[in-house]
């Protein structure tokens, strides 16, 4: 994904479902917290971070929550004002992974929480290690519905079908991250499964605020979301979701 334009201009459509998104998307367990701390050889408390790719500020606060000097980086506009609506007091900087507005040596850890896709990877990477200090970690991560559960499968199936070259899960997490390995870093994983019980409906704002279907038409979205509201009704007719997350974690760390 890193390579293809269209998906950079998919990422484009998040200004228009920024509230959608921050009050649809997964949050992220405690656990992955504990992770990273241990794949990055140091306490997330006093750490500086950069938040790339931040959106509505999910993982930010989340980073600010566990005693991290957290500054968000987002290039979206509607995305950076649902940031500072939904994150009063949590600093905010406009641009990309690709050209981090940041010194050289100036972080701990560079973080992108569900979007390091979204960058050039033979750029983001480099300026990741530019402004991280000795010792810093670059740490990458995606909540992934687990497909291996039959009616996640399914809705990936229908939604692939209905938007051939347009759908996308994530299921290429390991070769985004396999860009890592040029630059003589440190690289350490973790996998964490996880779940949450939502009703139909958050399933269905989730849905509205993937950039797959948030880049449609609302004729032609509407319909591919009633499709997905019927068969979540009959798989959990009482309307309540058991959605199951696989959390992929990847953390780069630079020599001391």
């Amino acid at each position: 994904m890193t390579e293809a334009k269209d998906y950079r201009e998919l990422a484009k459509s998040f200004g228009g479902v920024a509230a959608e998104y921050d009050r649809a998307r997964p949050s992220y367990p405690d656990e992955l917290f504990d992770e990273l701390e241990r794949l990055a050889g140091r306490s997330l408390k006093g750490a500086r971070v950069l938040d790339v790719g931040a959106g509505t500020g999910i993982s930010t606060r989340l980073l600010a929550g566990r005693g991290a000097d957290v500054v968000a980086v987002e290039p979206n506009d509607g995305m950076g004002a649902q940031f500072l609506a939904s994150s009063p007091g949590l600093p905010l900087v406009r641009g990309t992974g690709d050209e981090l507005p940041f010194h050289d040596h100036s972080a701990d850890l560079v973080t992108y929480a569900q979007a390091f896709h979204w960058t050039r990877a033979e750029r983001s990477v480099p300026e990741a290690i530019r402004v991280l200090r000795p010792g810093g970690a670059l740490a990458t991560w995606w909540n992934v519905k687990d497909s291996e559960v039959r009616w996640v499968r399914a809705m990936g199936e229908r939604l692939g079908a209905a938007l051939p070259g347009v759908y996308h899960g994530y299921g290429k997490v390991n070769e985004i991250v396999g860009h890592l390995a040029p630059y003589g870093l440190e690289v350490g994983t973790a996998v964490l499964r996880w779940d949450r019980r939502v009703t139909v409906d958050h399933v269905i704002t989730d849905l509205t605020s993937r950039s797959y279907l948030a880049s449609l038409t609302p004729e032609r979205r509407e319909p591919l979301l009633a499709v997905e509201r019927e068969a979540l009704l009959a798989e959990f007719p009482d309307g309540w979701v058991v959605e199951p997350y696989v959390l992929d974690l990847t953390v780069a760390r630079t020599p001391r």
